[in-house]
């Protein structure tokens, strides 16, 4: 984990990710996946994840992650 270019903490940024509105409205959120590693590290996150109950998948570098609890359906 580096996140030397942030002024936040991983705690904080992780806060301030799962704070946001869609989060609370049991949406979708993406970042990049490098900004994950950068500014919380994958392992912290993905437990962050885990412990909402949340999905998470990657794809083309991006990281999405299903802010609810119902099981995920891949279409295609």
């Amino acid at each position: 984990m580096d996140n030397r270019n942030s002024p936040l903490s991983p705690e904080l940024w992780l806060n301030d990710l799962f704070a946001s509105k869609a989060v609370q409205q049991g949406g979708v959120i993406r970042r990049k996946a490098r900004d994950v590693e950068r500014f919380a590290g994958m392992d912290v996150f993905l437990r962050e994840v885990r412990r909402r109950g949340f999905r998470a998948a990657l794809n083309g570098g991006q990281v999405v992650v299903f802010c609810n609890r119902e099981p995920v359906r891949w279409l295609e």
